[in-house]
């Protein structure tokens, strides 16, 4: 088996050791950030790229833009540990100093998401070696299952099963659309029936003139038919408070209205 890389270490006046272990003591603030110099950190790592290519090995992208995203983060929060800790007399100063602990959490994420990544594949790597038993029910146990006792007839199951086996019947090979359409309402005999209850001369209201209908099409066929009525004014309309009761009466003289005077659009019905 190859031996895997040595990871980047650094070499410093106070610290000597892998880089991981450099960035956990100053996350738990075993080590002070502003002793630490980012120069020479920097410098090590080059040297260390540099080595890696004199000996014919190739070094990751993704390891080279960690260590800058990383370095660039300790050179923030070096900066912002440096500022006064007293009283600040601008904003400038006060935006430095909030950023300090915002950059000092970045540090903790980075940490937390390479701990919480080591733990995935830690037990991704546990899993791939599990293997489910696949064997047969211990005798001890099958012992234990109760006695299986049937409650039907053959004749029962029987009929289940001609029940089950029976051909489905096919599906419609198109929409019906009966159900979208009701019957038909002429607007010319429900402007006649209309006309037969008014020519007496009593007025009647919208609602008593509708009592009746038996859908909706036939309430919607004598409104039409009242408003074809009132343009040949042979009625006129009341209504005595807003939304109270439409009252209608009968203006055409004697019997000279006819439903042959209605539009030719309701030649058709509804």
């Amino acid at each position: 088996m190859a031996e895997s890389k040595p990871g980047f270490e650094v070499r410093l006046a106070n610290f000597t050791g892998p880089f991981d272990l450099l960035l956990g003591l100053i996350a738990k603030h075993q080590l002070d950030i502003t002793e630490v110099a980012i120069a020479t950190v920097t410098d090590e790592f080059i040297k260390y790229i540099r080595k890696l290519q004199k000996l014919g090995e190739e070094w990751a992208l993704d390891e080279a833009s960690e260590f800058l995203v990383i370095a660039a983060t300790l050179l923030d929060l070096k900066a912002a540990r440096l500022l006064p800790a007293g009283e600040v007399e601008d904003d400038e100063d006060i935006a430095r100093l909030e950023a300090r602990d915002l950059l000092f959490a970045r540090l903790l994420q980075y940490k937390a998401f390479k701990q919480v990544a080591a733990l995935m594949a830690d037990s991704l790597e546990q899993e791939a070696q599990r293997f489910p038993r696949q064997v047969a029910l211990e005798e001890h146990f099958a012992a234990m299952l109760p006695e299986l006792v049937w409650k039907h007839t053959p004749q029962q199951f029987a009929r289940l099963a001609e029940v089950a086996l029976q051909p489905k019947a096919p599906k419609p090979t198109e929409v019906g659309l009966a159900h979208l359409h009701g019957s038909t309402v002429s607007v010319k005999e429900q402007a006649e029936i209309l006309g037969l209850r008014l020519q007496p001369g009593k007025p009647l209201s919208f609602r008593a003139l509708i009592a009746d209908a038996e859908s909706t099409l036939v309430v919607v066929a004598r409104f039409l038919a009242l408003l074809e009525m009132f343009r040949d004014r042979a009625v006129s309309f009341d209504q005595l408070s807003p939304l109270g009761d439409l009252t209608v009466h009968w203006t055409a003289a004697g019997t000279d209205w006819s439903t042959e005077n209605l539009s030719e659009e309701f030649e058709e019905q509804l």
